[in-house]
């Protein structure tokens, strides 16, 4: 084994607030040797990104640390911030979840890259250039010539993640720190970035240290891991280990929480809730003064499939593929041509007036339960907000009706009068719910509801989902690229790819026997173990 290049020794950090500290990380002690992989493994707020930005010292003000981090020769928490200044972006590197909060929205990627090789290198003009293209090619850009120009929303999610790892790697460091890297990326671009770390890795001799939610990619990345809980380190050692013969609860627990199972099936004779007729949805590209289209973005093309009631159809694709604008335009929330059915009623020419009774019977749940949910209202008063909308039962007091739709998916009614910050984000998931629901709606279109929760949670909000279906009989028509997640709660497959469905049928003839080769690919990615 390589000497150790990072030790972390009985570390405590606690948050001075007006209520009172917090004692967010607690004796927490690990090493990171030279050249390897080591994650720290928990559920959100265990602490692990907590000790991570400890290591460099990049808490907030209110911060005070206690214990030991050892990189080489530095004492990390008694460093002068000048000297600190040279060890960061130098020997340590960070690369963070989101890369859109992480890049600068103003400056091209050229610039953003040449501040840092000029900042650590003292590299300029052609030679800092050079560089830039180097870096750019090794993470995988293709043409990075022609991307230097680019500003960081001209580019997807894999290729912004890309460019933070260039940035990271571009003064050679002995030490990355990625947090949550992956979680916000498609499957496949996901796996290429896994591969990509590792093979930088390997290529540098560089050590890692990882920090995930995910079990799946500790599993396929890591040497050894450290599952954290409660701001302490529960279990620690080799993964294969680890993985074989877990000993705490708590990671038998992480291990064993994922989604599984399947859905209930479909009765006979359920009538069809939805359906799509030859969907297109083109936007035009307009220039000039006077706004001739000059072309379209062809979102989705020509989809068919109907949804019936107690059935879920899942729509599985990348970033891009169509999927949302798919279901947005089911809704009629998009303008697009072809026939929308509903409930047996043809409602594609409905204007929105037309559509507004309607409304009630089709609901969304979004993906992000923080920018859904009104921080200045109440969990009662989001509840609540489509009963004033739309005569729901008027006979039962709205406040009736907010408490059982809160006990049915799980909720606290005694909570109802606090806001959404005082909840978790899988409670927060669960109030999106409540608000659909309460409703009593036929069709509940769900978009990427569970992408950003915990594996736990994850597994809690798709048994809710099912159990809400089987009772009420709700058709769902759910976006995701979780294919993990899918495959546990739907009945039907489409499979999407630049607008086009290029599969589509039962969830297990999908899954077991893939016809095409874009969802081979799919499936190896999700389910490479």
């Amino acid at each position: 084994m390589n000497a150790p290049l990072l030790q972390v020794k009985d570390l405590h950090v606690r948050f001075q607030q007006e209520a009172g500290e917090t004692h967010a990380v607690r004796g927490v002690s690990f090493t990171v040797n030279a050249g390897e992989t080591v994650a720290l493994v928990g559920e959100s707020g265990s602490g692990k990104s907590i000790t991570a930005m400890s290591t460099v010292r990049l808490l907030p003000d209110n911060a005070v640390t206690a214990g030991q981090v050892l990189f080489g020769a530095h004492e990390m928490l008694q460093m002068r911030e000048r000297d600190l200044q040279s060890v960061r972006g130098n020997d340590i590197s960070f690369i963070f979840q989101e890369p859109m909060t992480s890049l600068n929205p103003l400056h091209t990627i050229e610039k953003q890259l040449v501040e840092a090789i000029t900042l650590h290198q003292g590299l300029r003009d052609k030679a800092a250039r050079a560089r830039v293209v180097e870096l750019l090619h090794q993470v995988g850009i293709r043409d990075p010539e022609s991307r230097l120009g680019a500003y960081p929303h001209q580019l997807s999610g894999g290729q912004r993640q890309r460019v933070m790892i260039a940035m990271a790697l571009s003064n050679d460091p002995k030490l990355l720190i990625a947090d949550e890297p992956t979680t916000a990326l498609d499957v496949t671009i996901q796996a290429q970035i896994l591969e990509l770390l590792a093979d930088v890795r390997r290529a540098r001799g560089m050590a890692m240290l990882f920090i995930t939610h995910d079990l799946g990619i500790v599993q396929r990345i890591a040497d050894r891991v450290c599952v954290m809980k409660d701001g302490e380190i529960v279990e620690q050692g080799l993964t294969a280990e680890i993985f074989a013969n877990p000993q705490h609860p708590y990671t038998q627990m992480l291990l064993a929480a994922h989604s599984a199972g399947v859905p209930q099936p479909v009765p006979d004779e359920a009538p069809v809730i939805a359906e799509v007729q030859n969907l297109r949805v083109w936007f035009p590209i307009q220039r000039g003064l006077l706004k001739r289209t000059v072309g379209h973005v062809k979102a989705v093309n020509d989809a068919n499939f109907a949804v019936r009631a107690g059935e879920t159809i899942g729509i599985v694709g990348e970033s891009g593929s169509g999927k949302t604008t798919l279901a947005l335009a089911l809704m009629k929330l998009v303008p697009s041509q072809g026939r929308i059915l509903f409930l047996g009623r043809e409602i594609s020419a409905l204007s929105h007036r037309q559509m507004r009774p309607l409304r009630r019977q089709m609901q969304i749940v979004f993906q992000d339960p923080y920018g859904a949910l009104s921080p200045r209202m109440t969990v009662a008063q989001i509840i609540a907000e489509g009963l004033g909308v739309h005569a729901v039962d008027p006979a039962t007091p709205r406040e009736q009706q907010v408490v059982a739709i809160m006990r049915e998916v799980g909720l606290n009614p005694e909570m109802r009068n606090r806001y959404p910050h005082e909840f978790s984000g899988g409670q927060r998931q669960r109030i999106a719910i409540a608000r659909a629901l309460v409703l009593r709606p036929d069709l509940v279109v769900l978009d990427e509801p569970t992408s950003a929760l915990d594996m736990t949670v994850q597994a809690q909000i798709v048994d809710l989902l099912r159990d809400l279906q089987a009772k009420h009989g709700l058709a769902y028509v759910f976006i995701s690229h979780d294919l993990r997640v899918v495959r546990a709660l739907s009945h039907r497959i489409m499979v999407m790819k630049d607008g086009d469905v290029v599969e589509s049928g039962l969830a297990a003839d999908v899954f077991d026997n893939p016809t095409s080769d874009y969802t081979k690919t799919l499936m190896q990615a999700a389910f490479w173990a």
